[in-house]
């Protein structure tokens, strides 16, 4: 069975904004098709988006992530302390506590993101 041309519907910001609310986690093409195809239009979920306060403190997090080498250093230091080849100066130590409170509140952070209690 081949399929017809699209067909196009204009709507208003509201309209389409109303429609989006009604359809939930379906995509909207779907969602009117099951409108007017069917007798009884089955209700789905609302869309879950995230709070803007969350996807700022994931945001933070993120960009934190992408301006250190924490992980990389953590990784170069596990690396020394297992072929025992680690020697502990004043630096090496003075890293190791930045990289301990940039873990710390990266975990803090992202467990308020999620909604959990740290």
């Amino acid at each position: 069975m081949s399929r017809a041309a699209p067909f196009s519907l204009r709507l208003t910001a509201e309209e389409r904004q109303q429609l989006e609310a009604q359809a939930g986690s379906m995509p909207l093409g779907s969602y009117i098709k099951s409108v007017v195809f069917a007798s009884e239009a089955p209700r789905y979920r609302k869309r879950k988006k995230p709070p803007v306060a969350e996807q700022q403190l994931l945001a933070a997090v993120l960009a934190q992530l992408g301006k250190t080498r924490t992980a990389n250093n953590l990784n170069q230091i596990a690396k020394h302390l297992n072929q025992g080849t680690l020697v502990i100066d004043e630096d090496l130590e003075a890293d190791l506590k930045i990289a301990i409170a940039e873990v710390a509140w990266m975990r803090v952070t992202l467990m308020q993101a999620l909604g959990m209690k740290p």
